[in-house]
C-alpha cells in the first residue's frame, strides 16, 4: 500500500517501487525502483536519496509481482475502431482518433509502438506520415501510448506474396531511392546521417520491402543511412537475396514465415538467414502468435533459431475491441472478424490481427514454456535494440524512459501460463491501476 504524503513537505514527483522482482537480464531479481514523473526516467535511487536527500512522494509496496519495460508492438496497424490509413476528409477528426487510441492502447501494456502503414497510394502517406512521427519531447504521460516513428509497410512489395495488400497500389523503384522519395514525400525522410539513436529528423523509422522488386536493393543502404530501419518482407525472395540485403543493410524481417517464400530444404529462403554465424548478419525478425498466423511449433522453431532477434509483433488492425460482424478495410476491401479471425470478406485470406500483444505474450509463454525474462524480453528489450533505442525504451536502467508495467503471472494446471496488467506507468506517472475502475485514461 502507499505511504501517506505529509502536506508539509513539497511533492517530489519521485515514485520508490519496491517488494517487486525486476527483470534483470535473464533473471527476476528483488528490489527498488525510483522513478520520476517531473524527469520521466528512472532514477538513481542512490545518488538521489543519500548524495540529493530526497524522499519519495509515494512508496509502493508490488508485492512480489513483476515490474519490466512497458511493451513495444513494432508492426501495429490500428485498434478500437481506428486504422492509420484511414483518411478522412477532416484532419482534426484523424487527430482526435489517434487521441484516444494511444489512451486505451497504454492499458493494454502497450507504452510505445510503430504505427504501420499497409501498402498505400502516395497521397495517403503524404497525408498521414507528418502524424504519425516519433512523439518527441516533452510529452504529457497522460497522452497515454506513443509513437516511436512509422512502419510503412510496402507498397513496393511482391505481387505474388501480397496478402491483402491491393495489387493496385503496388510499385517498383527501377530509378532507386527517388522512386521511394515519390511515393513517401520527400519531407518525410532525415536529409541527415545522424549519431543519435532512432531516425534522422524523419517520421518513418522502419520500412518494409521485398528486396527482389526492381530497384529495392539498391536502395536499402540509402535507407539505412538515413537512420530508418530496412525490413525484409511480403517477399519471393531466395536465401541468396535475403543474404544480400542484409549485407546491404537490412536489419529486420517483417512477421517471419507470413507472405514469404516458405523454408524448404534445399533452399532455406528468408529464414535461412537467422542461422548465419557472423552476429551482425543475423537480423531481428517479427513473430505473431495470435495462434492463427502460425502453429505454435513454427514459433517455437523460430525462437529456437535465433532467440535475441525474437520479437513478438500483433499486425493488429482496427478490429481489435470490437464485436465480431464485417467492416471496411484498406482500398476499398472488406474484413470479416469471428473471434480472434479476421479474413477478407468471402475468403480465407488472413487480414491481419484482432489480438493484443499481451495476448500474443501469453501464448508464446505456454507454448514454450521459456523464462520470464525471457518471454517478456520479445517485446521490451529486443525491439528497442532493433530501433536503436536501448537504454533509453524497453529497459529499467538508470536514466531509461520509466514506461513500466506491474505484471501478475498466472500459471494454470492445464499448462496455460498468462501476465495480466496491474498498473502501467508512462513517464513515470501511474496512467492504468486495473484494481481501480475509476483511474487512469
Amino acid at each position: 500500500m502507499p505511504m501517506a504524503v505529509s502536506p508539509e513537505r513539497p511533492r517530489t514527483g519521485v515514485t520508490r517501487l519496491t517488494g517487486g522482482r525486476l527483470v534483470s537480464g535473464d533473471k527476476l531479481v528483488e528490489g527498488d525502483l525510483w522513478i520520476s514523473s517531473v524527469t520521466g526516467h528512472i532514477l538513481r535511487s542512490q545518488e538521489v536519496f543519500y548524495e540529493h536527500h530526497v524522499i519519495p512522494d509515494e512508496v509502493i509496496d508490488l508485492k512480489g509481482k513483476i515490474l519490466c519495460p512497458g511493451f513495444i508492438d513494432v508492426q501495429f496497424n490500428g485498434a478500437f475502431g481506428f486504422d492509420f490509413s484511414s483518411v478522412p476528409a477532416d484532419m482534426n477528426e484523424y487527430q482526435k482518433g489517434l487521441h484516444r487510441l494511444n489512451k486505451r492502447l497504454v492499458r493494454t501494456g502497450v507504452t510505445s509502438y510503430l504505427p504501420t502503414l499497409p501498402s498505400q497510394k502516395a497521397e495517403v502517406y503524404n497525408k498521414v506520415l507528418k502524424y504519425l512521427g516519433p512523439s518527441g519531447r516533452p510529452r504529457n504521460a497522460l497522452e497515454g501510448s506513443e509513437s516511436l516513428g512509422a512502419h510503412c509497410e510496402g507498397p513496393f512489395i511482391s505481387p505474388t506474396k501480397n496478402g491483402i495488400h491491393s495489387l493496385q497500389v503496388l510499385q517498383e523503384a527501377p530509378s532507386g531511392f527517388a522512386d521511394m522519395e515519390v511515393v513517401y514525400g520527400v519531407e518525410n525522410f532525415g536529409s541527415m546521417e545522424s549519431e543519435l539513436p532512432g531516425n534522422a529528423g524523419s517520421p518513418i523509422s522502419m520500412i518494409t520491402a521485398a528486396p527482389e522488386v526492381p530497384g529495392v536493393s539498391a536502395c536499402i543502404p540509402e535507407i539505412s543511412r538515413r537512420g530508418i530501419r530496412f525490413a525484409i518482407g511480403h517477399t519471393e525472395a531466395t536465401y541468396e537475396e535475403a543474404s544480400e540485403a542484409i549485407q546491404r543493410g537490412a536489419t529486420m524481417i517483417t512477421h517471419l514465415f507470413n507472405a514469404m517464400r516458405p523454408l524448404h530444404h534445399r533452399n532455406p529462403g528468408v529464414f535461412g538467414v537467422l542461422g548465419k554465424t557472423e552476429g551482425r548478419d543475423r537480423p531481428y525478425y517479427g513473430v505473431i502468435s495470435d495462434g492463427i498466423h502460425l502453429h505454435p511449433t513454427t514459433v517455437k522453431i523460430a525462437h529456437n533459431a535465433h532467440p535475441d532477434g525474437f520479437i513478438l509483433v500483433t499486425d493488429a488492425m482496427k478490429t481489435v475491441g470490437l464485436p465480431d460482424g464485417v467492416y471496411d478495410g484498406m482500398n476499398g476491401d472488406r474484413w470479416e472478424k469471428k473471434g480472434p479471425l479476421l479474413t477478407r470478406e468471402g475468403s480465407d485470406t488472413i487480414a491481419g490481427s484482432s489480438a493484443t500483444l499481451i495476448e500474443c505474450l501469453n501464448n508464446f509463454w505456454s507454448w514454450s514454456h521459456a523464462s520470464i525474462p525471457q518471454v517478456l524480453r520479445s517485446v521490451t528489450s529486443t525491439p528497442a535494440e532493433m530501433l536503436g533505442l536501448q537504454g533509453v525504451k524497453g529497459s529499467l536502467e538508470a536514466d531509461a524512459d520509466a514506461d513500466l508495467l506491474v505484471l501478475d503471472a498466472v500459471e494454470g494446471e492445464d499448462g496455460q501460463r498468462g501476465f495480466k496488467v496491474e498498473q502501467v506507468y508512462k513517464f513515470g506517472t501511474l496512467v492504468h491501476d486495473a484494481s481501480n475502475e475509476t483511474f487512469g485514461l
